[in-house]
């Protein structure tokens, strides 16, 4: 009995959902085949207001590019086409925003032949210097290279550059890629 009571709903459920649906008929838009889709009267409604839109979206383009390209014809003797350049610099935002990584500077302190010394190096550099990022660059291994701090260039670096040559005197800025959010 239970299973007649499934089979009843299930039955049931069946043919009210497809009192809904209806068979809609579309042309397709590449080959001009008609398709038969059943669905919703209302999203049948839904559908054919956006294709409408679209539509008329597409014939106010086309006008548009119509009207422009008139325009253009019958002025080009007496407007000449001119590009518009910004009249300031583009602020250390605008240019961070376009470019996360720039090419800018970091001083080198050292070079060192293994990774213990380049440990000992950034260690006493961060004791005397706290507020100075260090890191290490072993691409060029066996060497390792102790780099400090992120400049834009070596105007902004130099500050820094000389209060660290006071404990490192082979320290020098190199150009090296940086990112733009911790550059000075």
């Amino acid at each position: 009995m239970k299973n007649f009571h499934k089979y009843l709903v299930l039955v049931f459920v069946a043919v009210f959902y497809k009192i809904d649906a209806q068979q809609v008929t579309k042309n397709d838009t590449i080959s001009g085949t008609p398709l038969i889709i059943s669905m919703d009267r209302n999203i049948s409604e839904s559908l054919e207001k956006l294709e409408e839109n679209c539509a008329l979206a597409n014939v106010r383009a086309a006008e548009r590019r119509n009207y422009d390209s008139a325009e253009r014809n019958t002025n080009t003797e007496t407007r000449r086409e001119t590009k518009t350049v910004a009249s300031r610099a583009m602020t250390t935002a605008e240019i961070c925003r376009q470019n996360p990584r720039i090419l800018g500077v970091k001083i080198q302190i050292a070079v060192v032949k293994s990774n213990e010394e380049a440990n000992e190096v950034k260690s006493y550099f961060r004791r005397r210097f706290p507020s100075i990022k260090v890191e290490t660059d072993a691409s060029l291994r066996p060497n390792y290279k102790i780099l400090a701090g992120s400049y834009f260039n070596k105007g902004t670096a130099a500050g820094d550059l000389a209060r660290i040559r006071q404990y490192f005197k082979s320290a020098i800025p190199v150009q090296y890629r940086v990112f733009c959010a911790e550059a000075k």
